[in-house]
């Protein structure tokens, strides 16, 4: 079987290189034509030796997951359905804004962490994503929107292209600190020079927080960090949020703390999405002011985007308003986002993939309703 060159980082390039009795300096133009340059074909790579690059093209590849489907949005959002293999595939989606394009990338098939309000959690779990299948989705999209294409045209004219994608968050399926080696590799080459060269503040990664694993990030590979929350006292994070029950509020915080020492922004932001009736009172409002008041941040507030069966219903936009107000008035920084691509299910909170279940929790659930 072929190695493929998307799971290595510029370490592992080096490394893998020097079986070859090649120099470490061909690693770094080996990681230039696969990444910056979206390129696939070995003999395209011509400023590697003809030698190196036929042992290349007899032990390696360079291979994203196959496309199932390619959606676009009315608002412009883009949505792929990616095979993973035995029945499964994950979503990546593409948001472009005025200024700026993020790509919501993967780290699992599935997620294990049950969320009450998400489509993924919902689906059960099947697997972790390879290093190769989670920076792959930022090389299939960058391939996808023309990056390279691009790069190439700017290079001829002697100008500096921009970015299609300039942010990568990781905020679609899964947990990412549960997949926290192959994740971490992955976010190294998004920030290698040599490969995305994206700024730390660019890159996000979202937890339901995991807190031994935040920490272990402070130390390896600190970059922006958002913290699903979505509740403001324990008694209903216990039930919107399970893993709550194992890292309560005041453990997660505390580790948000030790994390600002470390992190590209001074501000850690807090993810809640806004479910009608359970958590969108003034009172609650004033509580979360409360819960988060030792922590620097932003609240992000997110209209919550319904899926079958869900149970919940998105609060009503004079809620939000409401509840925003009393943030502001405590001094707080508090945004509301905007919903994207739910014409297509694409939005947060709606990533659902196709994912087999090897948790049986979805068979538990169903036969607590019954």
């Amino acid at each position: 079987m072929k190695v493929n060159l998307l799971d290595f980082d510029l370490q592992g390039l080096v490394a893998h290189s020097a079986t070859m009795g090649e120099r470490a300096f061909r690693a770094a133009q080996l990681m230039r034509w696969i990444h910056q340059a979206g390129e696939s074909d070995f003999d395209r790579m011509t400023d590697l030796a003809k030698s190196f690059r036929a042992k290349l093209a007899d032990t390696a590849e360079v291979a994203s997951l196959p496309i199932l489907s390619d959606t676009t949005a009315g608002d412009g959002t883009r949505k792929w359905l990616l095979a993973s293999g035995s029945g499964n595939a994950i979503e990546t989606v593409f948001i472009p804004e005025v200024n700026r394009g993020t790509l919501c990338v993967s780290s699992q098939v599935g997620c294990a962490l049950e969320c009450a309000f998400c489509s993924t959690g919902a689906q059960g779990f099947n697997r972790n994503l390879s290093v190769a299948e989670i920076i792959g989705q930022l090389w299939m999209a960058n391939r996808e929107l023309g990056a390279p294409e691009r790069r190439a045209a700017a290079a001829l004219a002697k100008e500096n292209p921009e970015r299609i994608i300039s942010n990568v968050v990781m905020m679609g399926m899964g947990e990412p600190l549960t997949n926290f080696r192959n994740v971490v590799t992955a976010l190294r080459i998004m920030l290698d020079d040599h490969a995305y060269g994206l700024s730390r503040r660019r890159v996000t990664l979202s937890t339901s927080g995991v807190v031994p694993e935040i920490d272990r990030l402070a130390r390896e590979c600190p970059v922006a960090l958002a913290v699903s929350l979505h509740a403001p006292n324990d008694a209903l994070r216990d039930r919107l949020v399970p893993i709550n029950k194992r890292f309560p509020i005041r453990e997660l915080l505390a580790a948000c703390v030790r994390y600002l020492d470390y992190a590209p922004r001074e501000f850690i932001m807090f993810e809640y999405v806004m479910l009608d009736g359970v958590n969108d009172s003034v009172e609650q409002a004033r509580e979360l002011v409360r819960t988060v008041s030792s922590v620097p941040c932003k609240i992000n507030l997110i209209p919550f985007n319904p899926f079958p069966q869900s149970g919940f219903r998105r609060s009503p936009p004079d809620a939000v308003r409401r509840f925003a107000e009393v943030l502001h008035s405590a001094g707080l920084i508090a945004t509301t986002r905007k919903t994207r691509g739910d014409d297509i299910d694409a939005a947060c909170g709606q990533l659902a993939g196709q994912v087999q279940d090897r948790t049986r929790r979805v068979i538990r659930r169903q036969g607590a309703v019954h």
